[in-house]
């Protein structure tokens, strides 16, 4: 039976293949896996400092019927990690029993194993994705870098831009977003069940126990803090959280408008023989890849903000709500890649449509009074602005009405000859350099 099928979620149907390296992280079978090896490395770290013998066994090669086994104990003790302290005993020699999570409390473990989890599929999977979607920008706006396009603000026409340049705003956020994505530092701790070392202190006073878990953590390049309580203070994890949901939110920005592009025919979709763009109108070509991502990246930051919520507050020294939460991160991060990757998908599959662009901008010559009435105050009118205002305001100008004005001004032939060299498609300011900027300093950084 195709498990898809039947799966809840749709990310684990439907959408399996999109996200499935994300599995090796976040699956259930990986949460297991991960807190097993760190049990074992605890294990050998307390053996380093003469506290028990080395343990005999590695767990190079977990399989699923370790995790199922796992699960069978855990059906009786209702404990995770205790289910995987009793698989452990079932593979160690009987000497080591007494020491498998010694002096630990749950967290100790649980938190290391989602911290690596994190970091890893950052690193792994989720920077590779938002550098491919980095780079599909990239060469949109250096490809269209001079193309003029009729901008608006408040949705009415506007000052001229080029698309390469719209596209080169969002270029310029997301390279700020994936800094800070990828220079983030995880936390960790482990520091027992009220974060004192009672339980470590108590049995070997005369050892650095601070020191002792500092190293233990930063064995696995994470940042260790000393100071918690039974949990670790999410609040360095809720900071990379909050980095990836900016980052989902400048996407939204980005979505929008390029489905507002489409909508208006700036942008052109390639079409695909064999597909459908509605069940009833074969005309269309819907922008799907867009309206999907939008969508997903919608639920990603719906997770992204509850966890901003959420796991800072904890009664007293924990509560086990926070427990459920944190296995929902890979559902975040999972709509998230899904996002990303119909982004990209989406980027190439439109170009575009010259005709239309340049269309529009010369039908609307009204855009240019701003550099007109600039010019006019050069030239010492003190009523330019006003001026301008009285011809444009609310109508539509084109190119004829726009150099009837002008040729009616009483002004000097030097100022006359300015306002003629203006046009919608010519009057672009610094766009051209500004998107060659930005293309340069993300070439620059690859």
């Amino acid at each position: 039976m195709p498990m898809e099928l039947h799966a809840l979620s749709p990310l684990d149907g439907r959408y399996e293949q999109e996200i499935f390296a994300l599995r090796d992280f976040f699956s259930e079978f990986a949460y297991l896996r991960s807190r097993a090896r760190l049990e074992l490395d605890f294990l050998i770290a307390l053996s380093n400092i003469g506290i028990c013998p080395p343990p005999n066994i590695s767990l190079d090669s977990f399989a699923d019927e370790d995790a199922h086994k796992i699960q069978e104990y855990e059906k009786t003790t209702r404990h995770d990690v205790k289910a995987i302290e009793y698989f452990l005993r079932d593979k160690l020699s009987a000497d080591v029993h007494p020491f498998i999570h010694f002096g630990l409390t749950s967290e100790d473990i649980n938190n290391i194993a989602q911290a690596l989890a994190l970091r890893d599929s950052r690193d792994q999977v989720l920077l590779p994705s938002l550098d491919n979607l980095i780079s599909s920008l990239r060469d949109f706006a250096k490809q269209y870098r001079a193309l003029p396009m009729l901008a608006r603000t408040h949705g009415q026409p506007a000052v001229p831009t080029t698309l390469g340049k719209e596209i080169a705003v969002y270029l310029s956020r997301l390279k700020k977003c994936r800094d800070e994505i990828a220079n983030h530092k995880f936390e960790a701790k482990l520091t027992g069940a009220v974060g004192n070392f009672n339980a470590l202190h108590t049995v070997a006073p005369h050892m650095d126990w601070i020191s002792f878990s500092g190293n233990f953590i930063r064995g696995y390049d994470l940042e260790p803090n000393l100071v918690t309580t039974q949990i670790l203070p999410y609040d360095n994890w809720i900071r990379y959280f909050d980095s990836l949901r900016l980052t989902n939110s400048v996407l939204i920005d980005f979505t929008q408008d390029m489905w507002r592009y489409i909508s208006d025919g700036f942008l052109k979709q390639k079409t695909v023989a064999s597909e459908v763009g509605s069940s009833t109108m074969p005309q269309k070509v819907n922008p799907i890849d867009f309206e999907n991502a939008e969508g997903n990246l919608g639920i990603a930051n719906a997770l992204l903000a509850h966890y901003a919520q959420k796991l800072p507050i904890s009664r007293l020294q924990r509560d086990l709500s926070d427990s459920t939460v944190r296995r929902t991160f890979g559902a975040a991060l999972g709509h998230t890649l899904l996002a990303w990757r119909n982004l990209v998908r989406g980027m190439s599959r439109v170009e575009a449509d010259e005709e239309k662009i340049k269309a529009s901008l010369t039908a609307h010559w009204e855009v240019i009074s701003e550099g007109a009435q600039t010019i006019l105050r050069a030239a010492g009118q003190s009523d330019a602005y006003e001026s301008l205002k009285s011809q444009t305001r609310g109508r539509v100008m084109d190119s004829v009405a726009y150099r009837s004005w002008v040729e009616a001004l009483d002004v000097e032939e030097e100022t006359r000859a300015k306002l003629m060299s203006l046009s919608p498609e010519t009057y672009l300011g610094l766009a051209i350099r500004i998107v060659d900027e930005v293309v340069g300093r993300e070439q620059a950084s690859k």
